[in-house]
């Protein structure tokens, strides 16, 4: 008698168990927010078949800073920032090739408070020193790179194989570090040209070793950055 009501004592104890490890975990407003960009690019990803789409004018989506923008504001309108429940999110515009320099255009974003409703933080930013030799700026540079996470948006200004100047993506996976790599969602990184006008290629879950961003922008008056979402991200009230 003892021994059987032990063992319903045990699957008493079990049986909870057992169903909060059968239900995956609720993600939280952040997550869902970066789910569903992630879900935006694969979506026009697939739509776009390959096919090379109209990169050419400011307004296109396919420009690569638009690209990431439209990731962002298709799904905004659901998620607000905690202390500001009643301001819409938004996302900054390149800082101005003026206020740049003496570095290179495409490096950073303009710099907006929370209070204007912006919903990025600056996670992290490389700036090549001309103090430090090349060999201490890669150094610095792999660091930088070591810290990305999913759901970050990337800016540099780099010299790569597809193009020179400014390039925006999102990054879709925490960096690996047993593959040293990084995988990311952008587009018109790869492009071409059709009667004069430009068209660009939607990459998705893109996957590089992060040597080939270093040998891009760590460069004299070159730079990226890693900005990422606040924490404080909530559902709108």
């Amino acid at each position: 008698m003892k021994r059987t009501l032990a063992l319903l004592l045990a699957l008493l104890l079990f049986i909870p168990l057992m169903i909060s490890a059968e239900q995956p975990e609720t993600p939280s407003a952040r997550e869902d927010l970066i789910n569903r960009m992630i879900a935006t690019a694969k979506e026009q990803f697939d739509k776009a078949r390959g096919r090379a789409l109209p990169a050419h004018s400011s307004g296109d989506i396919y420009v690569c800073k638009n690209f990431t923008v439209y990731m962002f504001r298709e799904n905004r309108d659901a998620f607000r920032l905690a202390e500001y429940p009643d301001v819409p999110l938004v996302i900054a515009d390149n800082l101005p090739r003026e206020d740049s320099k003496p570095y290179a255009y495409g490096i950073a974003w303009k710099d907006i408070p929370a209070s204007a409703g912006h919903a990025f933080v600056e996670a992290a930013s490389f700036y090549y020193d001309s103090k430090l030799s090349k060999a201490e700026n890669r150094e610095l540079a792999r660091a930088f790179m070591q810290q990305v996470q999913r759901g970050d948006f990337f800016q540099m200004a780099a010299n790569y194989y597809y193009g020179v100047g400014a390039h925006s993506l999102v990054f879709t996976e925490d960096y690996d570090a047993e593959t040293d790599s990084v995988t990311w969602t952008d587009s018109n990184m790869k492009g071409k040209k059709v009667d004069g006008k430009r068209y660009g290629y939607i990459q998705y879950d893109a996957v590089k070793k992060i040597d080939w961003f270093i040998d891009a922008f760590c460069r004299k008056n070159h730079g990226a950055t890693l900005y990422r979402l606040r924490e404080d991200i909530i559902y709108k009230p």
